[in-house]
C-alpha cells in the first residue's frame, strides 16, 4: 500500500480463504439507509471483527459531514467520527470468506480513497468485490423490492444473471470504486434496491432485507434474517397506516402498484430465474476459473 499506509490503520490479522469483498456507503448510494443497514446485518450475523479502518482527516469537510459528540457514562464527552471500517468473517459452508467495508461517502478525493480500499482489497487477495446500493424510484412499498444487478464484465454478467451497466449521468462513491477496480483487475459487481420515493426519509428494512437475501445467494451463505423480517413487518404496516391517511398518496400508491403487478406479468419467466443455488454455484465456479488463471470453463 505503499505511501498510502499513513491513512490505514490495520487492527486485526485474520486468515481468510479467496474472500469476497461487500462494500456499501451511507450518503448519496443509501436511499432509506438501506445498503448501509445489509452491510451492517450480514456483519453482525456473521460475526465478523473489524481488521482495517481509513482516517478520515483526508476526505471529508465536516462542516458537510460533522462529527457526532455523545455523552460516555453521561459525563464524559467523546467525538465520533465519520468511520470507513474493514470487516473480516469466515463462513461456514463456503468455499470463501467475506470481508465487508461499510463507510461514508466521502466529500474529497475520491480516488485516493478509493485506491486505499483497492489496495487493502489486493492485500486480502479479494478477486471479486460486491457493492451494495439503494436508489429512490417509482415503486410501491407493499410490493416485493426490485433489485437490479449490473456488471461491466460480460463473462461475469453472464455467470451470475446480471446486466451489462448502461447508466450515464451522475455518479457516487460506489460508481468511481468500481472504476477503480476495473482499472486494478479486480472483478465486481453492485446489486441496487429500489426504494420508494415518497419515503425518502424513512429507514427501509424491507429493502435492507432484499439486499440481504441476493447479496447471500450470490455468496452461497444462508443468513439469518429473522429480525429484518420482522422489522418488515412493522415497516409495511405503519406505512400502510401513514399512506391510507392520506386520500391523495393513497391513490398515487394505487397506479403505482397497478402498474407493478403489469410489469410482473410482463416479464415473469420461470425458465429464466436461476435458483439461488445455481447462483451461488456459477459465483464458485468464476472464482475458481480466476484461481486457476485458464480459460472460462464451457
Amino acid at each position: 500500500m505503499a505511501e498510502l499506509d499513513d491513512k490505514v490503520t490495520e487492527h486485526s490479522q485474520i486468515p481468510l480463504r479467496d474472500p469476497v469483498l461487500v462494500v456499501a456507503f451511507r450518503g448519496w448510494n443509501d436511499a432509506g439507509d438501506a445498503a448501509s443497514f445489509a452491510a451492517q446485518h450480514l456483519g453482525r450475523v456473521w460475526s465478523a471483527e473489524r481488521v482495517a479502518s481509513i482516517d478520515p482527516e483526508e476526505f471529508y469537510d465536516f462542516q458537510a459531514v460533522r462529527p457526532q459528540v455523545e455523552l460516555v457514562d453521561g459525563i464524559t464527552r467523546r467525538i465520533t467520527w465519520p468511520s470507513n471500517e474493514l470487516w473480516a468473517a469466515r463462513l461456514q459452508g463456503s468455499a470463501h470468506d467475506a470481508l465487508l467495508f461499510v463507510g461514508t461517502e466521502p466529500n474529497v478525493r475520491w480516488r485516493t480513497f478509493s485506491g486505499l480500499i483497492v489496495d487493502l482489497a489486493k492485500k486480502h487477495g479479494v478477486k471479486l468485490v460486491l457493492t451494495l446500493g439503494a436508489l429512490l424510484a417509482d415503486v410501491p412499498h407493499s410490493r416485493p423490492v426490485p433489485i437490479t444487478g449490473t456488471a461491466v464484465d460480460p463473462e461475469l454478467v453472464a455467470r451470475l444473471d446480471l446486466q451489462r451497466s448502461r447508466y450515464e449521468g451522475p455518479t457516487g462513491i460506489v460508481g468511481v470504486l468500481h472504476d477503480a477496480f476495473a482499472r486494478s483487475g479486480i472483478d465486481s459487481a453492485s446489486l441496487w434496491a429500489a426504494v420508494p420515493h415518497y419515503l425518502a426519509v424513512t429507514p427501509n428494512p424491507k429493502a435492507a432485507l432484499a439486499l440481504v437475501e441476493k447479496a447471500s445467494r450470490l455468496v452461497g451463505v444462508t443468513v439469518e434474517v429473522d429480525d429484518l423480517r420482522r422489522a418488515t413487518g412493522t415497516y409495511e404496516e405503519r406505512v400502510s397506516e401513514m399512506v391510507a391517511s392520506d386520500e391523495d398518496v393513497e391513490a398515487y400508491v394505487r397506479l403505482l402498484e397497478e402498474k407493478t403487478d403489469e410489469q410482473a406479468v410482463e416479464e415473469l419467466d420461470p425458465s429464466k430465474m436461476p435458483s439461488g443455488e445455481e447462483l451461488a454455484a456459477e459465483l464458485e465456479r468464476f472464482l475458481r476459473d480466476k484461481n486457476e488463471g485458464g480459460p472460462p470453463l464451457p
